[in-house]
């Protein structure tokens, strides 16, 4: 085969096609609304992962096989703590179970902190997202002693220290804290968990 020839001449046009049926866009609204709302908090969470004002040490990540969870260095009362978290998409860390509660015990312990806030929160010492203490409790020696001596306090948060154990603690105390993140939306609100602002 020889060299490639030059462009030829642009052919005629061809005839007018037929009006295209009109969109039945109603059914696609919601699924179109629900991506942009899905991209929004993606583009919030690369703002949050770029941003420059965020100390490297001040956030650590750490995940379970159905949830991330961010260690917070940033003192907060605990509403402010809890609103923290919902911001970013998630929720004040909820140890259910013993795994969960020891893994958060080490997470704590290699950040070299003491305690930090949990969502065991207000007055009936329920979880964040309003489900009761169930079975799984660790309240620590010192707790259960001093809450059968004096159980009415004005105490009605809970910290989780690095021995794994639980105290309450005063709601306007400002610790530190752990947020929790579901990998998939389908197991809760707000699946981003990378937010860390």
């Amino acid at each position: 085969p020889g060299l490639k020839g030059e462009i030829g001449p642009t052919g005629k046009m061809g005839p007018t096609g037929e009006k295209g049926a009109t969109c039945d866009c109603g059914r696609y609204r919601k699924v179109v609304g629900q991506l942009d709302e899905n991209v929004g908090k993606l583009r919030n969470t690369l703002k949050f992962v770029k941003n420059d004002k965020v100390k490297p040490s001040s956030h650590v990540i750490s995940e379970t096989e159905d949830r991330y969870y961010l260690l917070v260095k940033e003192p907060k009362k605990f509403r402010k703590a809890s609103m923290n978290c919902k911001l970013r998409g998630g929720t004040l860390a909820m140890p259910k179970t013993n795994n969960i509660n020891q893994l958060m015990a080490d997470y704590i312990n290699q950040a070299g902190l003491t305690r930090v806030y949990v969502g065991n929160g207000t007055g009936s010492y329920i979880y964040a997202d309003s489900t009761p203490l169930r079975e799984f409790a660790v309240w620590s020696q010192e707790e259960l002693l001093y809450s059968t001596s004096s159980p009415a306090t004005n105490v009605s948060c809970v910290e989780l220290l690095n021995t794994g154990t639980w105290n309450k603690v005063e709601c306007e105390t400002p610790l530190f804290f752990i947020c929790e993140f579901p990998k998939s939306r389908r197991r809760g609100r707000g699946g981003t968990a990378a937010s860390t602002s």
